[in-house]
């Protein structure tokens, strides 16, 4: 067998150096010169590509107005929500920023897929059970309002629980009222999208045992801060598993899309104004006016006669606001009213 050599020889490998050192010959002539390396991990979800959360927003700004109404009407308090924007997070970093314990229900929302979950504070709680039972909605029942310093010297807010405090039949009680009005008002702000249904899974004051997801999944988070009127502060979580909603992303996009339109302007017009015609309106013609003394209102009696000058139109009212002139006549037995004008608005 031939023995083999190198390609090039001693001096040609010199020259081939040199000519690279000093730049007469081209290095950069190979393909995906400019490609960059990303690291990807197969194992985990890319959001990237997935749901659109400002849809989630709008049903989120429905579901708010829905929610604080349906706690004035049964719980008898009306406390401000303010809903933070949606974010995806990892299910383990969620976890991470609560602190037993809490309203913790797992619940399944037909027909996406999985479990999702209703966080709910205590102080929302006990906010809203003192309110109906006529209290101002500042209390924490059971809870010292400051409790001495530790060791460290540090105190514990006025809001302190004891990490493994259940709650009481009736604070229960009250957290099933909550979760009917949550269920129902989100159930209305779903309604434009899909219609949705929604179970009652099961209930802990521990998050660490509702696992929805594992650690390294992504959530889709909506919280809804509350505030009461004694200035108790506490919150509301909605937590999606990111793959119930994801097989939705198009219908989310698709929605967004839809409600910036002018279409969908011009067909809300018309649902507006088609709602707005059923409306039943009490018209008033007024013929005149007279203006007298009290002295000689007074002093009327069966058979007077009081004069005034007829205005050559009678004007029509509308709930007490001025909208039409017109003549008052006679169409056969009936007196009647013929509309000649709307009432200018600057008249008002």
């Amino acid at each position: 067998m031939a023995e083999t050599s190198n390609l090039l020889s001693p001096e040609e490998l010199a020259a081939l150096a040199e000519g690279v050192s000093d730049g007469s010959i081209a290095v950069d002539t190979g393909f995906n010169l400019m490609t960059r390396v990303k690291k990807h991990d197969l194992a985990s979800e890319d959001s990237t590509l997935g749901v659109n959360t400002s849809a989630l927003e709008m049903i989120n700004e429905r579901f708010m107005r829905m929610f604080r109404a349906g706690l004035m009407e049964v719980l008898r308090t009306s406390p401000r929500i303010t809903p933070t924007r949606s974010q995806i997070v990892r299910f383990g970093d969620y976890l991470k920023d609560l602190r037993a314990p809490l309203s913790v229900n797992t619940i399944r929302i037909n027909p996406l897929r999985g479990f999702s979950l209703v966080v709910i504070e205590p102080t929302l709680v006990f906010s809203s059970l003192d309110n109906f039972f006529g209290g101002t909605g500042s209390g924490m029942p059971g809870t010292p309002k400051r409790r001495a310093a530790d060791k460290d010297g540090e105190t514990t807010p006025a809001n302190w629980l004891p990490p493994g405090r259940m709650f009481t039949p009736t604070e229960t009680r009250i957290i099933k009222i909550i979760l009917d009005i949550f269920f129902r008002s989100l159930k209305e702000a779903w309604a434009p999208l899909m219609a949705v249904d929604f179970d009652h899974v099961g209930s802990e004051i521990n998050p660490q045992f509702a696992q929805i997801a594992d650690e390294n999944d992504l959530v889709v988070l909506s919280r809804f801060e509350t505030e009461g009127i004694g200035g108790i502060k506490g919150f509301v979580d909605l937590v999606y598993p990111y793959s119930s909603l994801k097989p939705l992303r198009d219908m989310l996009r698709n929605r967004v899309q839809a409600d910036g339109s002018e279409a969908s302007d011009k067909k809300w017009r018309a649902e507006l104004t088609a709602a707005v015609s059923d409306a039943t309106l009490e018209l008033q013609v007024l013929l005149g006016q007279i203006s007298a003394h009290y002295s000689k209102v007074e002093s009327l009696k069966e058979g007077d006669l009081l004069f005034f000058n007829k205005p050559e139109l009678a004007g029509v009212f509308i709930d007490g606001i001025p909208a039409f002139e017109g003549q008052v006549g006679m169409t056969g037995p009936n007196v009647a009213i013929r509309i000649e004008k709307p009432t200018s608005p600057e008249t008002l």
